[in-house]
């Protein structure tokens, strides 16, 4: 009775398998396919996988539950918006319906990809003021002196937080739609020329008018000699 006493009760695992105790644990070495020993340090499942950086970021900018009437009742699904940018002059945004939450925002995120613009900088802000219409919403973006910081809210603030505009001016002038917003942004950015484009056609036709003015006054003088 005494020697089963002494005995510590033996702990079996779920495989039926006895658990090894822990001094046993302790002394016991790992050894390879060869049967070397291996350090514990060097083990594979303790030796960290090297994360590479995201090239570009990821933002879910809103998830909403919608329905859709059908003959058996209701059909349930959730919508995500999804902006993409590499935090430089690279932006997309994507819209994907899906069962589930997970489902709807791994859906986006591929759109946001495929569909990505890049677009002109000047500097840490953009090129030139904008305004751009898409369907109901009418957003407004403007350069910015440096300091000024983003001057906006909501749908535009999180998409221009993942390009490398640090000093912006917006304003949303219609409709409250994200969806809408967000594509009015993005052709926002994508109207943007760069500035020795724009000044180049304005020097253009500043000189083609004083030409136009000089082929006038010939013909008026040729006029008069005639007469």
């Amino acid at each position: 009775m005494a020697e089963t006493e002494n005995k510590a009760p033996r702990v079996i695992n779920k495989s039926g398998t006895l658990k090894m105790e822990d001094k046993v644990a302790a002394t016991k070495q790992a050894r390879d396919i060869s049967g070397k020993k291996m350090d514990r340090k060097n083990r594979r499942d303790r030796v960290k996988a090297d994360v590479a950086p995201k090239e570009f970021d990821e933002l879910m900018i809103s998830v909403d539950r919608v329905s859709r009437t059908v003959a058996g009742g209701r059909r349930m699904r959730f919508k995500a918006l999804v902006a993409v940018g590499n935090h430089k002059n690279k932006v997309g945004v994507g819209v994907a319906k899906g069962n589930d939450v997970t489902t709807a925002v791994a859906k986006a995120t591929r759109k946001a990809k495929k569909s990505m613009i890049t677009f002109n900088l000047d500097g840490e802000t953009i090129c030139h003021e904008t305004r751009t219409k898409v369907t109901g919403a009418d957003v407004l973006l403007k350069p910015a002196a440096p300091g000024t910081g983003i001057i906006a809210g909501g749908t535009v603030r999180s998409i221009i937080g993942l390009t490398g505009v640090k000093n912006l001016i917006s304003k949303s002038l219609g409709s409250t739609n994200k969806v809408n917003i967000a594509y009015a942004v993005i052709e926002g950015l994508k109207q943007q020329t760069p500035r020795s484009e724009w000044t180049g056609k304005k020097a253009e036709k500043a000189e083609e008018k004083p030409a136009a003015k000089k082929t006038a006054t010939k013909k008026a003088a040729a006029k008069k000699e005639s007469k």
